[in-house]
């Protein structure tokens, strides 16, 4: 791929070339990943070492309670990792009618917010798991960064303060959140320090007796003695025994090359099933920022997450396969349902019967991680266990009390999940390991800035910089207010229900990419990183 490497966007970050390098959302994860490369660790550990800062450095979008999910290259394949937990054995769609009533359709009211959206929290889990399989480093010195800044304390960056402040409201009143997070009565502002003792102590705790401690230990029964004490109905039963699952990438042709995705209860599927119809269109006859290019994207993720929402769940839920979903014969015929001048609101395909951080690392034996870890909506559930900084996710939320639904909630069920990394690889050999955090903006910032990667040669950064859309659930649009205000126009004119995102850091998410260079001989000739601006990341590298 030669690039185009000017900028036509705003921006004051420039893509970062080296032969080892990270890119997260915050500068803090990438330098304690970088130091991990330095002292002679692979991509795995950097990785590690990054996740477990950026749970005291970005505590607004991740924690330790997250869940996680990894697509790995090992130098000569890939590998899946699902590290999302299940529904605590109590959950039923009774057990949520007895608690919280129910709508009017009659089912049964899952909530937004606090304990009953907490499912058994992966991320620790996941960790174990690549260390053990890929890991070089010993586990504790891997911790020993984000220890070291939860006890002396960190300066607040900016983006984050903006979204601890946003969040404040919302989240004071849940069961140990502000006895965590808000130290001085109030958020912390911008640079100003904040402590995260509970948090290192948990874990100096794991650096010294394991991760799995986090399950089958004490942390275990401190999580259960803390939700029968607040009304939670997870359990140190629920934790017990938890394992990740390691799984075989989804994938789909596009241009040459080839995306690939987590399978479900995943929503890669809809990033594939998009590019899967977009290819039967000449995007790069389309000016890349042109209301023609951005409608066809929007129809195509339109068509994708109405057949996610139908269909995708715990996979061995699913009525319809993943491979269906995937079938040519199918995506060409959803292709040929998109008009190129008006907008849709379509239906599911028929079938025959059968808060989140981002961050990527690369070495220069050819190792790349791409990995995500969320609590789901900012902060999470709300729920925190204060003695070791536990901040919980709250995919539980996701989870559906449709019987009809493969997301019907069931014990020890996995929930629909948005968080997804990606990778794209060339002829058999490992390209690109990205990812754009979220919620559902996710899967449609993977097509958008591929499409300007490999349609119009844009590099990482400028792709990363450039504006974006985001499709929401009544399929009205999102444009970043800093788009030209001719496309948002345009694509009103064509049918399109258009909201305009004021918030830079706001709806369209954020990525972080790395894209392995080639020379003329097709041999190695390092990386080429970028880190979204809509965040207080960056990618560094030696």
């Amino acid at each position: 791929m030669r690039f185009d490497w000017s900028n036509p966007y705003r921006t004051l970050r420039t893509p970062v070339f080296a032969r080892n390098v990270v890119a997260t959302s915050h500068p803090l994860a990438a330098q304690a990943g970088l130091r991990m490369l330095f002292e002679g660790g692979n991509a795995v550990d950097a990785a590690i070492a990054a996740a477990a800062m950026l749970t005291v450095a970005e505590p607004v979008s991740n924690g330790l309670g997250s869940d996680a999910f990894a697509i790995l290259w090992d130098g000569e394949a890939l590998h899946g990792l699902n590290a999302s937990g299940p529904a605590p054995a109590a959950w039923t769609p009774e057990f949520f009618r007895r608690r919280h009533g129910q709508d009017e359709r009659g089912l049964a009211v899952i909530p937004t917010l606090g304990w009953d959206t907490v499912t058994v929290p992966g991320a620790v889990a996941g960790w174990q798991a690549l260390h053990e399989r890929f890991g070089l480093l010993p586990l504790a010195r891997l911790l020993e960064p984000a220890i070291s800044a939860a006890e002396r304390g960190l300066a607040v960056a900016p983006v984050v303060a903006d979204k601890w402040a946003r969040a404040a409201s919302v989240m004071k009143n849940f069961p140990g959140w502000a006895q965590t997070f808000l130290p001085r009565g109030r958020p912390p502002s911008v640079g100003e320090k904040f402590v995260f003792p509970g948090a290192a102590r948990l874990l100096r705790l794991l650096a010294e007796n394991g991760l799995r401690e986090f399950y089958d230990g004490r942390v275990a029964e401190r999580l259960g003695a803390w939700a029968q004490k607040t009304g939670g109905a997870l359990t140190a039963g629920d934790m017990n025994g938890y394992r990740p699952e390691w799984v075989t990438p989804l994938s789909m042709e596009y241009r040459g090359y080839e995306l690939h995705e987590i399978p479900p209860n995943g929503q890669g599927i809809a990033a594939l099933m998009a590019l899967g119809v977009l290819k039967h269109f000449d995007l790069a006859s389309l000016a890349p920022d042109s209301a023609q290019s951005q409608h066809l994207q929007i129809e195509a993720m339109k068509l994708a997450f109405a057949d996610i929402r139908r269909y995708v769940g715990e996979p061995r839920t699913m009525a319809v396969r993943p491979e269906m979903m995937l079938d040519p014969d199918y995506l060409a015929a959803r292709a040929k349902s998109i008009d190129p001048a008006r907008a849709s609101f379509p239906g599911p395909g028929a079938f025959p019967q059968g808060g989140t951080v981002y961050l990527t690392a690369a070495d220069e034996k050819g190792m790349m991680i791409s990995y995500i870890q969320s609590n789901y909506i900012g902060f999470g559930s709300g729920i925190v266990e204060p003695d070791y900084g536990i901040s919980l996710q709250n995919r539980g939320r996701a989870f559906s009390a449709d019987p009809n639904s493969p997301n019907v909630v069931a014990p020890g069920k996995r929930p629909f999940h948005t968080i997804i990394p990606a990778f794209l690889t060339q002829n058999g050999k490992a390209r690109m390991s990205f990812g754009v955090m979220g919620a559902d903006v996710q899967p449609q910032g993977h097509i958008q800035t591929l499409i300007r990667m490999l349609d119009y040669r844009q590099q990482p950064q400028a792709a990363c910089d450039a504006p974006r859309f985001k499709v929401n659930m009544d399929f009205s649009v999102n444009i970043e207010s800093r788009a030209d205000p001719a496309l948002a126009q345009a694509l009103a004119d064509m049918g399109h229900t258009i909201h305009i995102d004021d918030v830079y850091h706001g709806a369209s998410g954020s990525g972080q990419f790395i894209w392995r260079l080639a020379g003329d001989d097709d041999t190695d000739a390092g990386y080429v990183a970028a880190s979204d601006s809509r965040r207080d990341g960056c990618a560094c590298g030696f």
